[in-house]
């Protein structure tokens, strides 16, 4: 069995673009072109409908626009009062796009669908070089179907470009593999240095086995080896330590303080909040954690069903029992093999890829969010488009034929109990795709006995019953807006987080399952059809533009959770109120309503301040940010309980004339008996300014203290 032995030469002429690989047929690289435009096209599609989707980086996004030290750090304000609680990566391509063509949804969210179309390149020229264009081909076009990366690659969270780089990280170590350079192990430590600069911890799950498969494998001796992971060592760490570096030795008083943190390090943000808190539940300012192995918690059931749950297996799991099951026969078939066989050695990086991260991910017992899935999506394409290929090409033999007809089988019963977890979505879908799916297994198990045009005809059969769900999930996705801090893919009840109404709305994703999670699944920004509830939908606005919807505002709009968006840009989401100005758990995931009036009046003489104004939590300052296009403190940083500033900076501010005004509400750290400085500053202004009500927004004016 191979596919291709060695990398075939390359055309050289100007056609070589088009052309492709001297040995590919003529219609592989034009197909490969045309899975490129189509994911493109297909990402791009309805893409407005999310507005600034989460509002939390595109003020971060909004202010790097504005200024270039924001955009170094990932400040959430221009005025450098607070960063997110991310490094900055993933905010830099976004922030130089918003500063080259104006704040709208369209600057802030294609750079993510390019990031998705550059992981189905990277991923296909992976996939291709040790096997056929058809592997290539099959895992983009799994990969661009898994519901969870069409939402991922069309949101603004840092997890589109920690899925580039992870499988730009395993293509370099693949190359590595072929030859020994020292090149590609080198390359392969600078992409995972700056993932680390995307989503910190979580772009070195992957490493461990990976550098235990090339000190094995890899072509050379092992003193060469050693000394080659040593340098791919010493490439991450300039990669991903230059900046940190930098933010470390930065006197404290002259940057933003570190969001996330609680003594203003980014060192203690990473290994903390960001790092072994994830692992063990017990993040400092974490609105909650999970349940310990097996038992549900806030961010849902930990242990080895995970992936498989209610919670996640919707967004992901579509072919995971296949890549599983490919994956252990790709490395049976090449068991015999030699030491450094490039065709085992591929199927053990992707496959011990998936397995570390789907571990980690299954046992994990702090914040845990469905999309975070989306970094398994390359793993899960690459074994399918590889191991599929393989048994293909073994069908003359019994037992792999019958292998590929169980894969095919075990994939479409799977297919068959995700789909009745949604029951009134498409309900002939799922009896359509089981039926299909058994059948194309039974053809396929006895490939080898049949003609070639029967065999493709099982073959075509099984793709389509294997891909239905996923398309199906998919289309729905592309079809949804999808703002706030917590998105989902698919239809409503596709994907519930947490057992009980513990903590917030549920059945989009956060703690609290069942009807009344659902009901308010549009806080999360997911539409009536497809997500539940009306509440903060996408769609057109009526005559004036109701607030608190994302969508096309006419003349004199009212915003949304970012408010009417100068320059074409699309007003975001926003979440049914809880308390205050925020939107839900107080502003915590989603932000607040600003309405046309209050817009106007905290935007007024805005210049003359360093800060237009100061509100509880991340999201909810982000809200009247992206109203405005000016700068807001965000008291407490993402949900308010981060010590910045204190109330002894915050009383110099404004003794200083640097705040204009004060917003009510918002944020965990904001609510009554809330402790922290968020608490305290809401108590000190309330107690020396008068309230002005704007509607249903409270405001403090604190250049006007009470008589």
């Amino acid at each position: 069995m191979r596919a291709a032995a060695e990398p075939p030469a390359r055309h050289r002429s100007s056609a070589g673009l088009w052309r492709g690989r001297a040995d590919d047929p003529g219609w592989a690289r034009p197909a490969f072109l045309t899975l490129l435009l189509l994911t493109l096209v297909a990402y791009l599609w309805n893409l407005s409908a999310s507005g600034y989707a989460n509002s939390f980086y595109s003020a971060a996004a909004q202010a790097g626009s504005e200024s270039w030290k924001a955009l170094f750090f990932g400040s959430l304000d221009s005025a450098n009062a607070i960063t997110v609680d991310k490094p900055p990566a993933a905010l830099w391509p976004m922030g130089i796009s918003v500063r080259i063509f104006g704040l709208s949804s369209w600057a802030i969210l294609v750079p993510q669908v390019l990031m998705g179309v550059g992981t189905v390149a990277v991923l296909y020229a992976a996939v291709r070089r040790r096997f056929s264009a058809t592997a290539g081909l099959l895992a983009g076009v799994v990969f661009a179907l898994t519901p969870v990366a069409a939402l991922m690659f069309r949101f603004n969270n840092p997890d589109a470009l920690l899925a580039l780089l992870m499988t730009v990280t395993v293509y370099c170590v693949l190359r590595a593999l072929e030859d020994g350079r020292t090149k590609w192990l080198v390359w392969a430590g600078v992409a995972v240095g700056f993932a680390f600069l995307a989503k910190t911890l979580q772009a070195f799950l992957i490493l461990p086995p990976l550098a235990v498969i090339y000190a094995v494998f890899a072509p050379t001796t092992v003193r060469r080896r050693l000394g080659q992971l040593g340098l791919a060592t010493l490439a991450l760490v300039v990669s991903g330590g230059w900046w940190t570096t930098i933010v470390e030795l930065w006197p404290a008083s002259s940057r933003p303080y570190i969001g996330g943190s609680q003594n203003n390090s980014f060192l203690e943000l990473t290994f903390g909040y960001n790092g072994l808190g994830r692992i063990n539940g017990e993040e400092t300012g974490s609105v909650g954690g999970g349940g310990g192995a097996g038992q549900a918690g806030h961010w849902g059931t930990t242990g080895i069903s995970r992936m498989f749950g209610a919670e996640i297996g919707s967004q992901i799991s579509w072919l995971l029992p296949a890549a599983l099951i490919l994956f252990v026969a790709g490395i049976v078939i090449t068991w015999r093999a030699g030491r450094t066989d490039t065709v085992r050695g591929a199927f053990l990086v992707w496959g011990s890829a998936l397995l570390m991260t789907a571990g980690i991910f299954s046992f994990m017992a702090g914040i845990f969010h469905q999309y975070y899935t989306v970094a398994l999506t390359p793993y899960i394409a690459a074994l399918v488009g590889m191991g599929v290929t393989v048994l293909w090409e073994e069908r003359g033999r019994f037992v792999w034929s019958s292998v590929l007809g169980v894969t095919v089988a075990a994939t479409a019963i799977w297919a068959y109990v995700l789909l009745g977890r949604t029951p009134d979505y498409l309900p002939w879908l799922r009896w359509a795709v089981l039926i299909a799916g058994l059948a194309a297994a039974v053809g396929l198990a006895v490939a080898g006995r049949l003609n070639r045009r029967m065999a493709l005809s099982a073959a075509g059969i099984g793709l389509v019953a294997s891909l239905a769900g996923p398309f199906a999930y998919t289309m729905t996705t592309l079809n949804s807006a999808h703002t706030g801090s917590i998105v989902t893919a698919g239809p409503a009840g596709a994907s519930t987080m947490g057992g009980g109404p513990r903590g917030g709305p549920g059945g989009g994703g956060f703690p609290g399952g069942g009807k009344a999670g659902r009901a308010a699944g549009g806080q999360m920004g997911l539409p009536p059809t497809g997500q539940g509830g009306q509440a903060g939908q996408a769609g057109r606005a009526p005559a004036g533009g109701a607030a608190g919807q994302a969508g096309q505002a006419p003349a004199g709009r009212a915003a949304g959770s970012a408010g009417g968006a100068p320059r074409g840009g699309m007003p975001g989401g926003s979440m049914a109120k809880m308390r205050g100005g925020g939107g839900g758990m107080g502003g915590l995931l989603g932000g607040a309503s600003v309405s046309a009036a209050v817009r106007t009046r905290i935007s007024a003489n805005a210049d003359d301040y360093r800060w237009m104004a100061a509100a509880i939590g991340s999201q909810n300052a982000a809200s009247y940010q992206l109203a405005t296009e000016k700068p807001v403190m965000a008291i407490g940083g993402f949900n308010g309980s981060d010590p910045s500033p204190t109330l002894a900076q915050f009383t110099s501010y404004v003794a200083a004339g640097k705040i204009h005004y004060f917003i009510a509400g918002g944020g965990m750290g904001g609510g009554a008996g809330a402790a922290g400085s968020a608490s305290s500053i809401t108590s000190w202004v309330e107690a020396h300014y008068t309230k002005v009500t704007v509607g249903s927004t409270t405001l403090y004016d604190l250049t006007q203290p009470k008589s």
